[in-house]
């Protein structure tokens, strides 16, 4: 026995040849753990305040966050109107949403209070003698009539739109993989050979063109200006401008913009009807009753804001020659806006697929389609012996095309002839075009339900008309995603035995959203935002398609759809190059009626005394956010992670569009003067633009511009071309990446104008304010050949009225002006100037 001081050594042959020595003694023993616990305890001390500590920083970022939140809640409240589709916003579907809120919380308050008394975890074991209240016994009660009656019958619908909701999910799959075999096949329609005659135009089809338009500020010039461009024999197209509008002021710009194009030789001519009954049908209908019409084979369509290439007519009639039974070529659209903000760019998605894919198929493999309204040809005849425009809707557009498909005739799409055209950037002006395009189709749908079943087509044909284009994707689709994904699915969070599959509400949904995406790959990154907005435009389509099915009042409403006038870059640049390619006798002659500087006051004082948009409320959208949200909350003390989240995100989606937040984008009032400036210039006067680099590399005598349509009361935006140093001065804005201002060169632009007076725009680095007037003033004066300046500040652009002396030439002025204002302490990022006569500005350009 070893004594009680005695240390045991053990000493063992490890396998990795190292000698492990263990010391066995009762005294080092109990250091050893006395020092271990000492350890334990400081670590776990620290493990707690690191814990704490991240408590504390989360509980800081939340309420942050709530304190944003609310703060930017109060702030939409407070700034908002209400708003909604129909006028009357307290409808049927708003109660019942709110009925259902109001159960919802109800419910949620009893079920937290279940759950801290843990009522929930022993239900089916509680005996009548063990319940504590009467709330126990009531909730007890609740528990046993909600799996006995309740929970069947929510599963029973639950299951029946699962069912829906799987039929259409194949009808998209089998469109995705028709849409796949023609791409890898690579059909599509072709034309014959030398389908007309170029050097013959008596060879060439009469062709009408009519672009219906009410109320259409923004966009009339544009289009009436591509329009106008179209490649076709002059002495075989006729351009119909069918103007609505209510306004007197615009219907005299619309007829000016009119004459314009006439005088320069267009056949274009203006109509207005005094009784504006039937909407766009009524229009289009009134058009086509003009005694000239019997001498047109063709009509093609387009609306107030589309810009059809000059090609356009090229690329459709001949699809018509040696084919007696096509009645339609429709061309694809494309979006001069569509990443404007997070709007537009779900927009694009789901028009993208509907394009590329439903279109596409249904144009190949069935010859059939709904016609989409605009930049669309169709065959005169097709028109008059399917009855023509019908009031009767108000889609006009896809009656026409039921009604001429039901008689026979055929239609072609063209994916690869593209339009361009806008898509709503408010989320207001989408509801209404929404509401329209779901509430027409149900108005159809029970209107011409007789006529297909009597008609002479195929039994095939009448099953695709019924089943599959009325009521699969008109119909059930709007159906089943508002109620099971908005209705049902929140319901289950507190009807456990309904409860809905995982796949059902994550894993098909997601790979759904992604077919749609795959048309337009770039918008892959909005995969989740576009599912949950999808779900979320569901209350707006299923509320309009119940009224047009039922209908309601709300479904016989026309609204407008409100533009913004939007160019692209490409587009403009397109038009400064053809009006370039004009000869002199062919230019258009604009009058100038006032000067630059008083346009410019026009439009600050406009300005000033426009009325502040007001943010809307949509309250649909609100109640729903509430309902999803609170479902959310049941569904976390229920511990049901994909459906909490799946709940949360759907609900703050929900929150964003209740609040008009989606459609929020920045620089509004920059695109605002940009619409007026491109609606003046194609208005006010035709003047030919110079831009001269003030970068010591000189030019060559081919160093010219093209024609450009600007007026003096804007600094247009330039972009600047590095190998040249050439810039092109554009009147819309840049969506190119802006260089800094360390990589611009200044440039001087120089506008031959009538005016008796030398006006010079500048804007420096920075901001300008009236500090610099003073300075700016006193350094001009000192110039030679200066008389009766002038020198103001408008937001940081430097306005300057002067006269030169008529001894003096326009190159001296501006060499000197140029100097001043550099030795100023102005560092110039863009100069305009313009002269009294085309010498004076030649002699600048020279």
């Amino acid at each position: 026995m070893a004594s009680p001081n005695s240390v045991l050594v053990t000493t063992e042959k490890s396998t990795n040849e190292f000698t492990l020595l263990q010391v066995h003694d009762s005294d080092s023993q109990m250091f050893l753990e006395k020092k271990q616990k000492a350890a334990s305890l400081k670590q776990f001390s620290w493990f707690l305040l690191l814990k704490l500590h991240k408590v504390l920083t989360c509980l800081s970022w939340l309420n942050t966050g709530f304190k944003s939140t609310f703060a930017l809640v109060k702030k939409r409240i407070s700034l908002s109107g209400i708003s909604d589709e129909d006028p009357k916003y307290r409808g049927r579907l708003y109660r019942i949403i709110m009925v259902f809120l109001a159960l919802s919380i109800g419910a949620l308050v009893i079920e937290i209070i279940a759950h801290f008394n843990k009522w929930n975890l022993h239900s089916m074991m509680v005996k009548p003698f063990e319940v504590q209240n009467l709330l126990h016994w009531s909730y007890m009660a609740w528990l046993s009539f909600r799996e006995d009656y309740v929970a069947p019958f929510v599963l029973l619908v639950s299951k029946f739109c699962i069912v829906l909701f799987m039929i259409q999910s194949l009808d998209r799959l089998v469109l995705c993989l028709g849409c796949f075999w023609i791409k890898f096949k690579k059909l599509k329609p072709t034309i014959e050979e030398d389908a007309h005659d170029v050097e013959d135009p008596s060879n060439f089809p009469m062709v009408l063109v009519q672009i219906p338009m009410c109320n259409e500020r923004e966009v009339y010039a544009q289009s009436i200006g591509a329009v106008s461009q179209l490649d076709w024999p002059k002495d075989r197209i006729l351009i119909q401008v069918l103007d609505d509008s209510d306004d007197s002021n615009l219907q005299l710009l619309i007829k000016d913009e009119v004459s314009t194009w006439k005088d320069k030789g267009v056949n274009i001519i203006y109509r207005h009807r005094l009784i504006r009954t039937g909407y766009k049908a009524g229009n289009l209908k009134s058009a086509m009753s003009c005694d000239y019409i019997k001498d047109y084979e063709f009509v093609a369509i387009f609306d107030a804001d589309f810009q059809p290439n000059p090609d356009f007519l090229k690329l459709t009639v001949p699809h018509f020659k040696g084919k007696p039974d096509l009645g339609l070529v429709q061309a694809r659209w494309s979006f001069v806006n569509k990443d404007e903000n997070l709007l537009t760019r779900l927009q694009n998605i789901n028009l993208c697929f509907h394009f590329e894919v439903e279109q596409q198929v249904n144009g190949h493999f069935l010859n059939f389609f709904g016609f989409n309204g605009t930049a669309g040809v169709w065959r005169i005849k097709a028109l008059e012996e399917s009855g023509g425009w019908l009031e009767r809707t108000t889609v006009e557009d896809m009656d026409i095309a039921v009604r001429a498909h039901l008689n026979g005739w055929k239609f072609i799409y063209l994916n690869d002839v593209k339009v361009l055209c806008e898509l709503p950037e408010s989320y207001e002006a989408y509801k209404k075009q929404q509401h329209r395009w779901h509430s027409g189709p149900m108005q159809l749908f029970r209107i011409c339900l007789p006529a297909i079943i009597t008609s002479k087509i195929s039994k095939w044909k009448k099953a695709n008309l019924i089943f599959l284009f009325f009521l699969l994707r008109k119909l059930i689709l709007p159906f089943y995603s508002f109620t099971l994904f908005c209705v049902i699915l929140p319901f289950t969070m507190f009807i456990p035995e309904a409860e809905l599959p995982l796949w059902v509400i994550c894993y098909v949904p997601i790979v759904m959203s992604f077919l749609n995406i795959l048309p337009s790959p770039k918008s892959v990154p909005f995969l989740v935002p576009y599912l949950l907005f999808e779900n979320t435009m569901s209350v707006t389509k299923f509320n309009a398609m119940v009224s047009g099915l039922f209908q309601l009042g709300s479904a016989y409403e026309w609204v407008v759809t409100k533009k913004t006038g939007r160019s692209s870059e490409s587009d403009l640049l397109a038009l400064v190059e053809r009006e370039s390619k004009c000869s002199n006798e062919d230019k258009i002659l604009r009058r100038r009626s006032e000067s630059g500087l008083e346009l410019l006051g026009k439009l600050k004082e406009a300005e000033k005394h426009q009325k502040k948009k007001r943010n809307k409320l949509y309250r649909k959208e609100l109640a729903l956010a509430l309902l999803l949200l609170t479902a959310s909350a049941r569904s976390l003390l229920s511990e049901h992670g994909v459906h909490f989240y799946f709940l949360l995100f759907q609900g703050l989606s929900f929150l964003v569009m209740g609040l008009d937040l989606i459609d929020r984008v920045e620089g509004d009032r920059e695109r605002k003067l940009d619409i007026e400036i491109m609606n003046m210039a194609t208005t006010l006067l035709s003047s030919s633009l110079s831009c001269l680099s003030l970068h010591s590399i000189p030019f060559s005598s081919s160093t010219t511009l093209s024609t450009s349509l600007l007026p003096f009361n804007f600094v247009p935006r330039t972009s600047f071309l590095k190998k040249a140093r050439l810039s092109i001065v554009k009147a819309v804005e840049e969506e190119q990446e802006q260089v800094t201002i360390a990589e611009q060169t200044p440039t001087v632009v120089v506008p031959v104008s009538p005016s008796d007076t030398l006006t010079m725009f500048f804007q420096a680095e920075g901001t300008l304010n009236e500090s610099s007037i003073p300075s700016l003033t006193k350094a001009l004066q000192e110039t030679d050949g200066v008389a009766n300046l002038n020198v103001r500040v408008d937001e940081g652009l430097a306005i300057v009225e002067l006269k030169k002396q008529t001894t003096v030439q326009a190159t001296g002025v501006a060499s000197s002006l140029l100097e001043t204002i550099q030795g100023s302490g102005f560092k110039l990022q863009t100069l305009h100037l313009s002269f009294d006569d085309e010498e004076d500005a030649a002699a600048v350009v020279a």
